[in-house]
């Protein structure tokens, strides 16, 4: 915890903790990206896993596109997204909330790959200390592999 103007301020492994974006995934992403830093608890729901956390994260490799959360995904996947008609923010609700899963893989007791028509998205339960889901990853459209 941390003060700041006389407002106490939940500090977790992200940075700022905010809990007002609850079921506000385009809220919380339009929020994190002038921010960057932080987490949006609970932003997105998807039945068959529960609440997923909207992070910032960071991007580790900007040559690469290489990274964690928000950060990420905006840096490697923001021009296909737009390419298909869609902001970030209105994409990821979609995608993850939405998008109709065909294919849903336990990597190991941590990371869950929902794989569906034309998308991937990657949740991750645990960070560090932190016991929740939240996005790790999501893109669109996967590439025809020849």
């Amino acid at each position: 915890m941390n003060k700041k103007n006389g407002t106490t301020i939940e500090i977790g492994e992200f940075g700022p903790i905010y809990r007002q974006f609850k079921g506000k995934p385009k809220e919380a992403v339009l929020f994190l990206r002038q921010r960057k830093e932080g987490e949006c608890v609970a932003a997105l729901h998807r039945p068959g896993i529960g609440d997923i956390s909207l992070i910032w994260g960071k991007v580790t490799n900007a040559v690469r596109h290489q990274g964690y959360g928000l950060a990420h995904i905006i840096d490697k996947h923001e021009v296909e997204i737009k390419a298909l008609g869609y902001s970030v923010e209105d994409f990821i609700s979609i995608l993850v909330q939405n998008g109709r899963i065909t294919n849903k893989e336990y990597i190991d007791d941590n990371r869950i790959v929902c794989n569906g028509d034309g998308f991937r998205f990657i949740v991750q339960k645990a960070f560090r200390n932190k016991k929740s889901f939240f996005l790790l990853t999501a893109f669109s459209p996967k590439k025809p592999r020849h």
